[in-house]
C-alpha cells in the first residue's frame, strides 16, 4: 500500500483468501446468537465504548484518512465525525415495539408482530469515504443485534476495516462480532458477496460491480443493500445568485477531488447566466490550494490511483475532441489532476454521460426548465442532484421532477445526515441507509400468533 500523495509505502496488509472469508463468516455465525441475546442496553454499552475509543483516537483516524485515501484535513475530519455520528445515531435506533393485533377470524386469538436481528451482515465498502461508508452499516448492525464481516476496498484496507476491528477490540467487543477480511475483490469478492451465512449484504460502489454483488447475494437469498453509481446533475436557473451557485458548484464538483458518489457530475446552467457561471467556477477551481493532505492549508489532494487518473484524462481528452472548451485544469503531475472546467459541453460527451468520479466539471447550457429536467434525467443513474434558484418554490418544482433519491435545493448534493434516507433510484441502488430505513434492512419481521382458548379444528 502506498500514500497516493507521496508514493511512499505506508503498510503491507494480508491478501485474504476464500478460506479467510469462510473463517470470518464462521466466526460471525458462531457469535451471532449470544450477541443477539444481549439486552439492548448491554449492546449499547459496547457501542458507547467504541465511540469513546474513536474519540480518544480521533487525531490518529484523521491522519490515517489523509495518508491512505488522500483526504485533505477538512474532509478527513468531517468523515471521522460522520462515523462518530453513525454510532451515536445507532444508539437511538430502536425497532418498533411489539405490536399486538386481534385475529380477523377468531375472537380468542391475537397476533404479535416483533422485530429480530437479521443475522450476519456482510459489508463491502469503497475507498473514497472508507470509514464512514463502512460505519453507516456497521454501527446500526451492531446496535440492532447483528454480527458483521467487513471486506474493505483494496486501496483503503486500514480505514475501511482493520482500524475498525482494532477499535472494536480495544472497546472490548466479544470475539467474532466484528470481523475483517482484506484482499482483492477479484480474489475474494464473489465469496464475500455470495456466502450462504450472510443474511444482509451492504455494498457501496459502482453499478457494474453492484450488479454482480446483488446477483451473488440473491443466489444466497441475502438481502442486498446497495448504493451504486451516480451522474449527479446540478441545475442553475436564470434567477439564481450566480456567485453563491458557483461556490456551491465548486464544493460539489471538487470536494475530495470529485471522488464522491454524490458529487456534481454535470452542471446544467441556464443560457442567460451561463457565461457568468463558467467564469465564477473557473475562479473557484483556480483558487484551490493543491498539495499533500497532511498539510493543514491544503484544500485539494491526489486521485486515489493511476488507473483513475488515466480514466479521467481520457474523459477530458475525448470531451475536448468532441468540441468542448477546456477553460482551466486538465494537467496531471503524479496522481494530482488539476480541478478541470469544461464549457460548451453536451449531455452525450464523455465527461458528462459517464460517472467520471473526479475533479471534472462539464457545464451544459439549457433554455428552459423543461429542457433542464430532460437533461438531468437523461441518465441511467438517479442518486443525487442539486438545484440552485433565486426562488425556493421554483427550485422545489424542478427538484420534484428530477429522478433521484436525493435532491437538494440551493445547496450542493454532497449531503448525508443520520435522520434522512440516503440512497438512489434507477441504476443507483436498492434500499436506503440511515434511521428507520436502514433498520428495515437489518431486522426481520416475525409474526407470532397466540390461540388463547381451545377451539374446534377443521381440515382446509
Amino acid at each position: 500500500m502506498t500514500n497516493p500523495a507521496t508514493g511512499e509505502e505506508i503498510a503491507a496488509v494480508p491478501a485474504g483468501t476464500v478460506g479467510d472469508v469462510n473463517d470470518a463468516y464462521q466466526a460471525a455465525d458462531a457469535a451471532q446468537s449470544d450477541w443477539a441475546a444481549l439486552s439492548r442496553e448491554e449492546r449499547n454499552e459496547y457501542v458507547e465504548s467504541m465511540i469513546a475509543v474513536m474519540q480518544d483516537r480521533l487525531d490518529e483516524i484523521v491522519e490515517l484518512l489523509a495518508v491512505e485515501s488522500g483526504s485533505v484535513q477538512a474532509k478527513a475530519t468531517a468523515e471521522a465525525n460522520f462515523s462518530l455520528a453513525d454510532f451515536q445515531s445507532a444508539l437511538e435506533m430502536v425497532p418498533p415495539e411489539e405490536e399486538v393485533r386481534d385475529s380477523m377470524y377468531h375472537d380468542d386469538k391475537d397476533h404479535h408482530i416483533v422485530r429480530e436481528p437479521a443475522g450476519v451482515v456482510g459489508i463491502i465498502s469503497p475507498w473514497n469515504f472508507p470509514l464512514h461508508l463502512t460505519t453507516r452499516a456497521l454501527g446500526p448492525a451492531l446496535a440492532l443485534g447483528n454480527t458483521v464481516v467487513i471486506k474493505p476496498a483494496t486501496d483503503t484496507p486500514i480505514t475501511g476495516g482493520l482500524l475498525l476491528a482494532d477499535i472494536a477490540e480495544e472497546a472490548g467487543f466479544p470475539d467474532g462480532v466484528v470481523n475483517v477480511v482484506t484482499g482483492h475483490g477479484s480474489d475474494i469478492g464473489d465469496r464475500m458477496a455470495g456466502h450462504p451465512t450472510a443474511r444482509v449484504m451492504s455494498f457501496t460502489g459502482s453499478t457494474a460491480v453492484g450488479r454482480s454483488v446483488a446477483s451473488q447475494a440473491g443466489d444466497a437469498l441475502a438481502l442486498p443493500a446497495l448504493e451504486l453509481g451516480g451522474n449527479g446533475p446540478f441545475v442553475v436557473t436564470e434567477d439564481a445568485d450566480i456567485e453563491a451557485a458557483a461556490e456551491a458548484g465548486s464544493v460539489g464538483a471538487f470536494g475530495h477531488q470529485g471522488q464522491v458518489c454524490i458529487s456534481i457530475n454535470r452542471h446544467l446552467v441556464h443560457e442567460d447566466v451561463y457565461d457568468e457561471y463558467v467564469e465564477k467556477l473557473v475562479d473557484y477551481a483556480e483558487s484551490l490550494n493543491i498539495g499533500n493532505p497532511l498539510d493543514e492549508d491544503v484544500e485539494f489532494g491526489p486521485i486515489i490511483n493511476e488507473s483513475q487518473v488515466e480514466k479521467l484524462t481520457s474523459f477530458i481528452e475525448q470531451t475536448v475532441d468532441a468540441g468542448a472548451t477546456l477553460e482551466t485544469g486538465g494537467e496531471v503531475e503524479d496522481l494530482f489532476l488539476e480541478p478541470t472546467v469544461l464549457s460548451e459541453c453536451t449531455n452525450d460527451m464523455s465527461a458528462a454521460c459517464n460517472e467520471h468520479f473526479g475533479p471534472v466539471a462539464p457545464i451544459i447550457p439549457f433554455e428552459s426548465d423543461e429542457e433542464a429536467v430532460e437533461l438531468a434525467n437523461d441518465t441511467e443513474y438517479g442518486l443525487a442532484a442539486g438545484v440552485y434558484s433565486g426562488d425556493v418554490e421554483h427550485g422545489r418544482s424542478i427538484a420534484d421532477q428530477i429522478d433521484a433519491g436525493m435532491v437538494h435545493v440551493n445547496d450542493h448534493p454532497i449531503q448525508d445526515e443520520p435522520n434522512a434516507p440516503f440512497g438512489g433510484m434507477k441504476n443507483s441502488g436498492l434500499g436506503r441507509y440511515n434511521g428507520e430505513w436502514i433498520m428495515d434492512e437489518l431486522t426481520e419481521t416475525k409474526w407470532i400468533s397466540v390461540q388463547h382458548e381451545e377451539r374446534d379444528y377443521q381440515l382446509l
